[in-house]
């Protein structure tokens, strides 16, 4: 249900809850799904905005391509980006509450047509739009945002939100410290067929059974990464069938076919048997890919991240226990070994994303719809 086609006002025995995205990769749009999906099932009603339509004509697609080429191809670009608008810390520095406030008069539109109970931000540029107009009191409605990222920067956290849903314990910690207002635990929104036993066999008699087996390079849902090549090498190298996940960047999958015995795929629509199929995940980014594979069992090393966000996450979720991260192609391969085979690593890590996944954001948004 999208508010912005217009609404009969009719509501469910439940609440109603308007999910605030943003069409930027697939991730954002992939926790909306599950979010809804939840909310649905509970008995609720939910609607979804892209937050880049309620920018004027022209202004979000040219946000979304600058965003694409600085990570795909300029990425020193992005890390100024990121260095200037993003990153944690204090001190005055310029922010995107301009861009939002370029969004406040068709939103609160929306908002009043469809009168929600709850407005749930998932991406960065929505939780500023939503801070800034609880602060300012011109929106009567309470916003709960959810933190996608392990890198919590500093466009994720206004003072205005009624409430921060974080991934982890030590993060929501962190929220609270920064941005003094509530913030509690609710674990990966990540769909339920990557936590259920997923058939293996297409993918096994695709990717063959020789050496020690396939290891996924993930590059997104854009095909990010401009080292994939020689981290396809170190991996050849330690014995196992390097394969490339290129999300939907055509460039990227043609230039790795060129490789011999390097498999490039693209847009893959069964990921839950790829994933069991696989023996370990390399990661550049600590995204929602990171989080599929581990809701799957399958254990994940981030390795030469993209810049900003990707690195201070892959970080994390090192930090975290979740992952290891590998700082060099002999640190790459230890870690493969460490966490492809039966062992007090693979164990541990395997633990710690049990109870990552042992939170749920439903009951917080709940409660602050009937607050």
């Amino acid at each position: 249900m999208d508010p912005s086609a217009g609404n009969d006002g009719t509501t469910s025995a439940g609440r109603r809850f308007l999910i605030v995205s943003a069409g930027m990769g697939s991730g954002h749009a992939a926790v909306a799904a599950e979010l809804t999906r939840r909310l649905t099932a509970a008995g609720h009603t939910a609607a979804g905005l892209d937050v880049l339509r309620l920018l004027p004509p022209g202004v979000g697609r040219g946000v979304r391509e600058f965003y694409r080429v600085a990570v795909c191809h300029v990425p020193a670009v992005y890390a100024a980006v990121y260095a200037v608008f993003l990153r944690p810390g204090k001190g005055p520095r310029p922010g995107n509450g301009p861009l939002a406030a370029l969004a406040e008069k068709r939103f609160l539109r929306l908002v009043d047509e469809w009168r929600p109970d709850v407005i749930v931000p998932v991406f960065h540029l929505a939780a500023q739009l939503t801070g800034r107009l609880r602060a300012r009191g011109s929106l009567t409605v309470p916003s709960a945002v959810v933190i996608t990222d392990f890198a919590v920067h500093r466009q994720w956290l206004h003072p205005g939100n009624d409430l921060n849903l974080c991934l982890t314990p030590g993060i929501a910690r962190e929220v609270r410290g920064s941005a003094g207002r509530s913030a509690v635990v609710s674990g990966p929104l990540v769909a339920r067929r990557f936590r259920a036993p997923a058939d293996a066999g297409d993918w096994t008699d695709t990717l063959g059974g020789t050496g020690r087996g396939p290891v996924l390079i993930s590059t997104g849902a854009w095909g990010a990464g401009n080292h994939v090549l020689e981290t396809a090498r170190v991996i050849a190298d330690a014995g196992f069938l390097p394969v490339v996940l290129c999300g939907r960047n055509n460039r990227l999958r043609s230039r790795v076919s060129g490789t011999p015995g390097v498999p490039a795929l693209g847009w893959v629509t069964d990921m839950p048997g790829l994933l069991t199929a696989s023996r370990a995940l390399v990661d550049n980014a600590a995204g929602q890919t990171a989080l599929e594979a581990l809701a799957a069992g399958l254990p994940v090393i981030g390795y030469r991240p993209i810049p900003g966000h990707g690195k201070d996450g892959v970080r994390r979720m090192a930090e975290e226990g979740l992952t290891a991260h590998a700082t060099g192609p002999r640190s790459l391969i230890r870690a493969l070994d460490e966490v492809t085979v039966p062992g007090p690593v693979r164990e541990r890590r395997a633990a710690e994303a049990r109870r990552l996944f042992g939170a749920d954001a439903l009951p917080h948004l709940e409660d602050l719809a009937g607050a």
